[in-house]
């Protein structure tokens, strides 16, 4: 199975053309204002029509207000939406939209539960555990904690980097890997080589 691949963090337009040039299947729009790659609206819409065709479009989300997500997806493109808070399941399926719920590997979390937890979701992205981040920490977390069955499909992500996704992927043997910092120049700015040199870890050329 092909690992697909997801690019975080995209704040500017020739950053999403580079990483859809480069073989991403997505790219990730971060809109929680406590970030540093948070996008505004106009923005988000300008990143949009630099993306070709069969590059999905992911929001991502922190807790927020149904009504400001529902902003969001009228006036932006978003293709599935990523929650990485406290959301239930049925704050995170209101939208008619396919959605990614982000699962931080703190100790104890018990992963075949949230599967059950949150089973009309397509997918559960496993992030790196921190007490004051909620993504795009740089940290990574144990990949033998990642069960190979788990019936759901996963999304790993935390401190991925050029280096470290060939091993990665050859452990856990995700649905998808996902990056935002381990690609970048600059918090929010995505560096074209670091990029490439991530796909060709992914796919082993």
């Amino acid at each position: 199975m092909r690992t697909r691949v997801k690019i975080c963090g995209i704040t500017r337009p020739q950053d999403a053309e580079v990483a859809a040039r480069h073989g991403a299947d997505a790219v990730g729009l971060v809109f929680y204002p406590r970030s540093p790659r948070f996008v505004e609206m106009d923005q988000a819409r300008a990143i949009v029509a630099a993306v070709p065709p069969f590059v999905s479009i992911v929001g991502l989300f922190v807790d927020a207000e149904a009504e400001a997500i529902r902003r969001v997806l009228s006036g932006v493109r978003i293709d599935v939406l990523q929650f990485h808070g406290d959301e239930c399941s049925a704050d995170c399926g209101q939208y008619a939209r396919p959605y990614i719920k982000a699962v931080r590997m703190r100790e104890g979390v018990d992963l075949r539960a949230m599967v059950g937890s949150y089973a009309d979701a397509a997918g559960l992205l496993l992030d790196a555990y921190h007490p004051d981040q909620v993504g795009g920490t740089g940290l990574s977390f144990d990949w033998a904690r990642v069960p190979s069955d788990l019936g759901k499909p996963v999304i790993l992500a935390g401190g991925l980097t050029p280096e470290n996704v060939a091993a990665a992927v050859r452990q856990v043997r995700p649905y998808a890997v996902d990056v935002s910092g381990g690609v970048e120049a600059a918090k929010g700015i995505k560096d074209e080589e670091k990029i490439a040199a991530f796909m060709r870890g992914v796919y082993g050329v």
